[in-house]
């Protein structure tokens, strides 16, 4: 892949990330907004209350499934594989790749900074960058693999 199309891979997975960023965090906010304070994390593996970084992993692994797929079918290839097995396992592979990151990241908060109360707005935002790299991350690897295996 030469640059030119590096570049505009990473411009179109920017804009991904902040529409998705956009979205995210707003319907995130409309979910908290009625909360004085949602726990970031909290020290347990199963939670019965709602966590900031709960959420996130699970829109993660869903969003990029969702990103992924349309990725897939919205790209002009000369040449573009069947969806399945192909684009089936890198929808997954995508997809596990986000969860495992935002599962270590999350573990990794709570182990060295512990548990954390924020505000909606802050919980809005968390959830909106988290869905933003998500977005992008899936448009980009999605998009780069397909470029690759149509060559």
């Amino acid at each position: 892949m030469n640059k030119v199309n590096s570049g505009k891979l990473i411009q179109g997975a920017m804009a991904t990330g902040i529409i998705n960023a956009i979205i995210n965090g707003i319907i995130n906010w409309f979910q908290v907004s009625g909360n004085s304070e949602i726990m970031l994390t909290v020290d347990s593996i199963s939670n019965k209350e709602h966590t900031v970084m709960g959420g996130a992993i699970i829109l993660a692994f869903v969003l990029s499934v969702i990103i992924t797929s349309i990725g897939f079918f919205t790209m002009k290839l000369r040449s573009r594989p069947k969806y399945f097995p192909t684009a089936f396992f890198l929808t997954f592979r995508n997809a596990f790749f986000l969860f495992g990151l935002f599962v270590t990241i999350a573990i990794l908060w709570q182990r060295f900074v512990g548990s954390v109360s924020v505000s909606p707005v802050m919980a809005a935002i968390v959830v909106g960058a988290i869905a933003g790299i998500v977005a992008g991350v899936s448009d980009y690897l999605t998009k780069k693999e397909l470029i690759a295996l149509s060559h």
